[in-house]
């Protein structure tokens, strides 16, 4: 019976991820047609009119968002570590709920705050990242470690905030280097935004990071202290020499 639910598990892993693949590759092509037919600039000032950039934008998230897809493989078959399915199944789900619903799809504009729901889910899983980060380090059989809750948790928020600041990071870098709007700087017209309006975007996303980071480390704290086990299917382990 449990080999049979492995097996279900991986099926349904397989089938998501051949999925996500697909969504991320077949729009290459319009989208490299679009970028060579549509206008540098709005200059009518339509919200509805996107431009070369846009495009841009959309090329290089569908190409990222490939190569996110072999990392999980990648690290598990040149190390020890080994991703459950279900930590294996949000990231694929949250990749194609930011790049492909997001980007491609729009989701950005035409669906309120979807920027904000995926930067708390966000937070929140790469909070259960940290406590797996810790899990890792803290098993090296000649090196015994025994660290508080509180410690764990507190790295766990530290690690998922972190990556949120790099995160931003990126945008900003790109956005300069390539004349994007990842941080929605300006309107969908392109019209460019001032003052605290500017930085909205970028602080309402390091706010949910860090309130996604911080239930997460809430709930692990909770978790290790009073030996719930509600992460231990999120938990990446590494794999036993036979």
């Amino acid at each position: 019976m449990k080999k049979e639910k492995i097996r279900k598990k991986k099926n349904i892993k397989q089938i998501i991820a051949k999925f996500v693949f697909a969504s991320f590759v077949i729009p290459l092509g319009f989208i490299i047609y679009k970028i060579v037919v549509s206008p540098t600039n709005n200059i009518e000032h339509l919200a509805n009119v996107k431009v070369k950039t846009d495009y841009v934008l959309m090329l290089i998230q569908c190409l990222l968002g490939i190569v996110a897809l072999f990392i999980p493989s990648m690290i598990s078959k040149k190390t020890k570590i080994v991703i459950p399915n279900s930590m294996y199944i949000i990231y694929l789900v949250f990749l194609y709920a930011a790049i492909f619903l997001g980007e491609v799809r729009d989701f950005y504009y035409r669906i309120p705050h979807w920027d904000t729901i995926l930067h708390t889910f966000s937070g929140a899983g790469i909070g259960a990242l940290g406590f797996s980060v810790v899990n890792l380090l803290t098993k090296e059989e000649k090196v015994k470690v025994n660290l508080s809750p509180f410690f764990i948790a507190l790295f766990s928020f530290c690690f998922a905030v972190t990556i949120g600041v790099f995160w931003e990071i990126y945008e900003f870098s790109f956005d300069g280097l390539l004349g994007l709007n990842m941080q929605k700087f300006a309107l969908e017209n392109g019209s460019n935004l001032l003052g605290r309006a500017a930085l909205m975007d970028t602080m309402k996303d390091l706010i949910v990071d860090s309130l996604g980071a911080l239930a997460m480390s809430i709930l692990g704290y909770i978790s290790i202290k009073y030996k719930k086990g509600w992460l231990d299917k999120l938990l990446i382990t590494e794999q036993r020499e036979s």
